[in-house]
């Protein structure tokens, strides 16, 4: 699978794509591919850390079941809002456990705005290093209101 490796103010990215799909972005350096597709995501990638962007139109392969419908919703939360783990699972029908589940595993971050997604008392977790306070950044650089940060 054609990987990228993408400079960020959190250090490299990895996207990879598979079949005309991103299907990953992961903390730290790896590919040197440049398909098309990698290339596009590259830039829009660059254009949302430059704050020219704030949405990605991007060919995602979804997951199925659950997860692939909490990746839709997360890819819903307008740039600079946020939702909490309560209100997807309303919206989804699910457990807010499952929902955060699901963002836990969320295979594309960033992309898919899980960063955007906060526990009803605080801000959950976040998998990428740095942990919640690289949520903090990405939700700063958003200017995400209301943050008790």
């Amino acid at each position: 699978m054609p990987e990228k490796t993408v400079q960020s103010p959190f250090g490299p990215l990895v996207l990879r794509e598979e079949d005309g799909w991103i299907v990953r972005l992961s903390w730290g350096a790896g590919g040197r591919d440049d398909t098309p597709l990698l290339s596009e995501a590259a830039c829009q990638l660059g254009g949302y850390f430059e704050g020219s962007r704030q949405n990605f139109e991007l060919p995602v392969a979804y997951r199925p079941g659950l997860q692939g419908e909490v990746m839709r919703a997360m890819v819903a939360i307008p740039f600079g809002e946020t939702r909490t783990y309560g209100d997807l699972a309303k919206v989804l029908g699910a457990p807010a456990q499952a929902i955060g589940q699901a963002c836990g595993a969320n295979p594309v971050p960033i992309i898919v705005p899980c960063h955007r997604i906060l526990g009803a008392s605080g801000l959950g977790g976040f998998s990428a290093p740095g942990g919640v306070e690289t949520k903090v950044a990405l939700l700063r650089h958003e200017g995400a209101a209301g943050l008790l940060i």
